[in-house]
């Protein structure tokens, strides 16, 4: 299998350098300079997200003058950057270090003048890592829903709706924080479909949807009732007036299908590439079998490289570790060694090379991962019951480990077959 793993980690690499923050940002302000400022006004540039350091860097070299840098990242990726104050928050659940980012944030935007332009380079992970309550809202009632929403199978821009509903900076409320002062935006995205109001929760665009639909999303979701009560107090309360948020220039500059294009091209040469799906979403256990169909019916005298992309949700049913990604390629193994037949590897990663809250990236599985768990001691069964994919992968050594990358387009999966 060693070939297998060696061509499927280089195809997962090329995804992650397609989505290089630094080169894509830089493109785009080679092709499109910055608009000139009146007479006095200041350039301030504020990171926000997985991607930050890199493209904080980038732009440090690249915006004229900027009289004021601010950082907000996770500790995954913390670097010192001459000349920008450097701030880590908490991901996935949001901590005191997100809430202090987020005032940060806030007071930044807020000492701009009209004739100062807010430079925002924004990246997946900011819905956590900088958060500000709304109004009679705490830290602990937005990391309660956190929680919840986590747990829930609900997915991205569900999430992300909700989110915005309690937050004073995600979507828009960055935007009303920084008026009159102009903000231009260069987003990367780490959600399906770019959607820009779910990247980071919109701090630059309007939100998604309206209290009342927050609401109903987590009543259809069950969690209606588990959330704080000062929560379900600000969703009761009659407040659609949902005045727009100042304009803003929002631009996308990196994205999954841009990664999903050069794992295409770099398999091309010895491999048979098949873009299966650019959009796995939903439940792991529907997205294993996708999987496995794709699989079943690809072709038989050609090396096959199928490709997907996309992000996937898990409902927790157990209290153990680990990711939506080790959970994939777990129940791949699974469904894998009972379907499948001759020589084939599954790789499903995080682009940001962190999957939940571990320090893996996600997970492989080949035709003998699930009796290699077995042959460990472990029962995967009942791993796989607890939400323990952590520990069921680790057992067969099958874990996928990167480290932070500096990117986040959200995740990637490579099932590779060899004829036979």
């Amino acid at each position: 299998m060693t070939g297998l793993l060696t061509t499927a980690k280089a195809l997962f690499q090329a995804a992650v350098d397609r989505a290089d923050p630094a080169q894509a940002l830089r493109t785009h302000l080679a092709s499109s300079p910055l608009a000139p400022l009146p007479e006095g006004g200041r350039n301030v540039l504020l990171a926000v997200g997985k991607a930050a350091i890199p493209m904080m860097r980038e732009a440090l070299q690249l915006v004229p003058a900027p009289s004021q840098a601010l950082v907000i990242t996770n500790s995954e990726n913390y670097t010192e950057i001459p000349g920008a104050t450097v701030i880590c928050g908490a991901h996935p659940v949001p901590d005191e270090n997100s809430a202090a980012a987020g005032q940060a944030a806030i007071e930044l935007a807020r000492s701009l003048g009209p004739d100062d332009r807010l430079i925002a380079l924004i990246s997946g992970g900011g819905s956590a890592l900088m958060v500000a309550p709304a109004p009679g809202l705490t830290l602990a009632d937005k990391a309660a829903v956190n929680k919840l929403l986590l747990a829930s199978g609900l997915e991205i821009n569900e999430m992300n709706l909700i989110r915005q509903q309690l937050s004073d900076t995600k979507g828009g409320g960055l935007l009303r924080h920084a008026a009159p002062a102009q903000v231009q935006a260069f987003i990367l995205s780490d959600v399906i479909g770019d959607d820009l109001r779910a990247i980071a929760s919109g701090p630059t665009v309007a939100p998604i949807g309206t209290r009342a639909q927050a609401r109903e999303t987590l009543q259809r979701a069950g969690i209606w009732d588990s959330t704080p009560e000062t929560v379900r107090a600000r969703l009761s309360a009659v407040d659609e007036t949902h005045k727009a948020p100042p304009p803003a220039i929002n631009t996308l500059i990196g994205s999954n299908r841009h990664s999903l294009k050069a794992m295409m091209s770099a398999a091309a040469e010895e491999w048979c590439p098949i873009l299966v799906s650019h959009r796995l979403v939903g439940d792991v256990s529907e997205a294993a079998e996708t999987i496995i169909k794709a699989a079943e019916s690809a072709p038989r005298d050609k090396p096959a490289a199928l490709i997907f992309g996309g992000e996937t949700t898990v409902l927790l049913r157990g209290t153990g570790l680990g990711g939506r990604n080790q959970e994939l390629a777990l129940r791949v193994a699974k469904l894998g060694a009972e379907r499948l037949s001759g020589d084939w590897l599954f790789l499903s990663g995080g682009t940001d090379g962190r999957d939940g809250p571990t320090d893996a990236a996600g997970g492989i599985a080949t035709s003998a991962t699930w009796e290699a768990i077995k042959a460990s001691g472990q029962d995967p069964d009942a791993l796989l019951a607890n939400n323990d994919s952590y520990a069921a992968l680790k057992s067969a050594d099958a874990l996928l480990m990167t480290g932070g990358t500096g990117t986040n387009v959200a995740d990637v999966q490579i099932f590779l077959k060899r004829p036979g």
